[in-house]
């Protein structure tokens, strides 16, 4: 197919593809799909050979948000019955945090639920990140929690966070139907604070909200332009008690899809799989390997996800390998751009993304979760809605129980 052919180019180039060819991508047939994912599988293997990066989510703080998030299960009013606690002390989420590392993740998302931090807030995330540095050499710290006001993003910075998360989670046209507590614009400008700070931006969108090719692709183009080191692509979790609780519109050729098309527009950073993977690409998760070079390791934010030794099984069934912590995650020119280390931000057109926590955006919860395992039961009818994929998380940090990791 003379399009994938001329993507791949672009994509070993660092070359954007245009409008219709991201598009074009997106538009493809069910029947074509393996061609493209071996397609932007080569741009993949270019830039990040066969290694999957994990990440491993800790809720700071959960539920009791004041923003207003369709898709969010810790927003304003929310019925859903997730955990809901304040913040974590530093030694809890350094506990918390220890189970991730100890399966394989090299880097520890710290996430609370808000509209933003407050100073103390900013505070008291810095004391965890020391806890959790002190006793974890060589660990990466990113911070997720929301609207950052002028000189928080270089306090966390001085305090040892190596990378800040906030998704633009879908395009700027559509932005106001999904959220009105705030705007598209203060998330770019969160993103543009962290960059300047010097943190490794990361900063994703989440599809299955009801939107259009060309709102996925719009959002995936601001990205670029804005240039995180990682993107998240978040499937969303239709989690019962929310606005979108309805919303069942993806199959995992779709979700296949939208991962190659983010690989063509930003093919040298990191993109990770984020909330939803077990929920909507379900058996064909390890194709999604060939896609992304991230993924996260265990439960999310407010709901489960695959059992972390699966997680494990998985990527080394498919023939890929856990990136270690001694290796640098990105490509050698963006890593150059900020002296090495986990994240960079690349000269002029060199792509976007950073690290994408499953979903987490002003109020740390853009849509993450699912559980996956044995169900019982008839089979599943072709690209039907797994419903009993989705379970409201009761372990790990907020609770007496082990996490899954």
């Amino acid at each position: 197919m003379d399009l994938l052919n001329t993507l791949v180019d672009k994509g070993l180039r660092r070359e954007l593809p245009t409008r219709g060819e991201a598009l074009a991508v997106l538009a493809t047939s069910d029947d074509d799909v393996l061609d493209v994912v071996a397609a932007a599988g080569k741009v993949r293997r270019h830039w990040f050979g066969r290694r999957v990066k994990l990440n491993y989510l800790v809720n700071l703080k959960s539920g009791l948000c004041p923003e207003d998030c369709s898709y969010c299960s810790q927003r304003l009013g929310s019925s859903t019955g997730i955990l809901k606690y304040t913040w974590l002390k530093p030694d809890e989420a350094s506990r918390a945090a220890a189970a991730g590392l100890a399966g394989g993740a090299k880097r520890v998302c710290l996430v609370a639920s808000g509209r933003g931090p407050t100073d103390r807030d900013v505070d008291r995330v810095a004391g965890t990140i020391k806890a959790i540095k002190e006793q974890n050499e060589g660990v990466e710290v990113c911070a997720c929690l929301g609207l950052l006001s002028d000189g928080q993003a270089e306090r966390l910075r001085e305090a040892g966070a190596d990378a800040y998360n906030h998704n633009l989670n879908t395009s700027e046209g559509t932005y106001g139907d999904i959220t009105t507590t705030h705007t598209y614009a203060d998330r770019v400008d969160t993103v543009t604070k962290a960059h300047a700070a010097g943190l490794s931006a990361c900063s994703g969108l989440i599809a299955g909200m009801g939107e259009t090719d060309e709102d996925l692709v719009d959002v995936v183009f601001s990205l670029r332009e804005l240039d995180p080191d990682s993107v998240p692509v978040n499937f969303l979790i239709p989690v019962e008690g929310t606005p979108l609780a309805k919303e069942w519109n993806l199959t995992p050729q779709r979700c296949l899809r939208i991962l190659a098309m983010v690989r063509f527009v930003c093919p040298d950073v990191e993109v990770r799989i984020a909330g939803g993977r077990e929920v909507h690409l379900r058996t064909m998760q390890p194709l999604a390997l060939h896609l992304a070079n991230s993924i996260f390791l265990g439960d999310y934010l407010t709901t489960e996800g695959q059992a972390g030794q699966a997680d494990l099984e998985m990527i080394a069934d498919a023939g890929f390998v856990v990136e270690g912590a001694d290796e640098v995650t990105l490509p050698q020119h963006r890593a150059d751009a900020q002296g090495g280390g986990c994240g960079s931000h690349a000269a002029e057109g060199a792509g976007c993304g950073s690290h994408a926590e499953a979903g987490c955006g002003s109020h740390a919860d853009a849509g993450c979760g699912s559980v996956c395992g044995s169900h019982e039961g008839a089979a599943v009818p072709a690209n039907e809605p797994r419903t009993d994929l989705v379970a409201v998380r009761r372990r790990g940090a907020g609770t007496d129980l082990a996490p899954n990791a």
